[in-house]
């Protein structure tokens, strides 16, 4: 069991690993290994999470979540497996966690009158800028 909050703990079945080449650094052997890990986990089927934070996932995940609902974490940050994998799994704990969070109610604001009136004058002075600019009719 992954603990991500005091409430949410997800099933290591939940979650699909893939180890895949990763380019960058590690000479000859880097052609040799699958360091980089692929991690996967269905925000849709999981019934570790709650319905709100389901949403929020799907939301937050953005690009690496799939039209199925699949999201795809990759980490190829270090040269060993080991280390690529806690990482992975890290960054999944961390998204998991933020949308855990419920975001705070937006409460509309509206301007001062203070800054209505400044709004105003200063329409008013661009207006009399673009005034002076046009040609003189004579009149």
């Amino acid at each position: 069991m992954l603990r991500i909050t005091s409430r949410i703990t997800l099933d290591e079945r939940e979650l699909e690993e893939r180890f895949i080449r990763a380019s960058g650094p590690g000479g000859q052997n880097v052609n040799k290994t699958s360091s980089a890990v692929q991690l996967r986990f269905r925000i849709v089927d999981s019934p570790s999470l709650p319905e709100a934070v389901r949403e929020r996932l799907l939301r937050l995940g953005g690009a690496r979540v799939d039209k199925r609902g699949v999201l795809t974490i990759e980490a190829r940050r270090y040269r060993d497996q080991l280390r690529n994998r806690e990482d992975a799994l890290e960054r999944l704990v961390k998204l998991i966690r933020k949308a855990a969070e419920k975001p705070a109610p937006r409460r509309p604001t509206r301007p001062t009158a203070a800054a209505r009136q400044r709004r105003l004058d200063d329409k008013l002075k661009r207006g009399a800028i673009k005034k002076s600019r046009r040609p003189d009719t004579g009149e």
